[in-house]
């Protein structure tokens, strides 16, 4: 038998990655786009994706220029390659739009989303409670006789984790806002 010819450096995939490569994969990509801050800009954004049925898993908008009059969308989505590409296009193309960065691909970026979670529970369960929200570093921001109101950021898995583990203590609430992504040392 003769051995693979594999260059060093080659290729990132396994020789035994049997997956077919012209498969279409759905990949979760987070946009940043920078925009003019005016009425209907985000209408405009938004009804892209509806009027070509792209979904948007989270979306966070905030002016990030008060002179220049600018604000920052930042939208996670997903869609095969070619559709990540085809939403970049036009979003390009739409007028009051000045950039857009794809930051799953330009390069480490930081993301991180806020969340509110009320627990209700008595005893044992609100202890254990606030037992787990130090572990996870979140914050109490209300609190009676019957719930706590924790508040807590990071990443979206990481919000996950912690919803997850108050469930069993009465986790009656969730309110989870977009997420915010920056690129790392640009």
């Amino acid at each position: 038998m003769a051995a693979l010819k594999i260059q060093k450096g080659a290729s990132s995939h396994s020789a035994y990655d049997l997956r077919d490569p012209n498969a279409e994969i759905i990949e979760s990509h987070t946009l940043a786009v920078l925009v003019d801050n005016e009425a209907g800009v985000l209408a405009r954004v938004i009804g892209l994706f509806s009027g070509r049925g792209y979904n948007i898993d989270s979306l966070t908008v905030a002016e990030v220029d008060h002179t220049g009059h600018r604000s920052r969308i930042n939208i996670v989505t997903r869609g095969t390659p070619a559709v990540i590409e085809q939403i970049k296009a036009q979003l390009g193309r739409i007028v009051p739009v000045h950039e857009v960065h794809d930051l799953t691909v330009e390069g480490p970026s930081v993301e991180r989303e806020l969340g509110l979670f009320k627990v209700k529970g008595q005893g044992d369960k609100r202890v254990e409670a606030l037992r787990i929200a130090e572990i996870f570093r979140a914050n109490v921001v209300d609190s009676t006789l019957e719930s706590f109101v924790f508040e807590m950021t990071g990443t979206s898995e990481k919000l996950d984790a912690f919803a997850d583990l108050m469930r069993p203590l009465g986790l009656t609430e969730v309110a989870r806002t977009g997420v915010a992504a920056l690129a790392r040392g640009h």
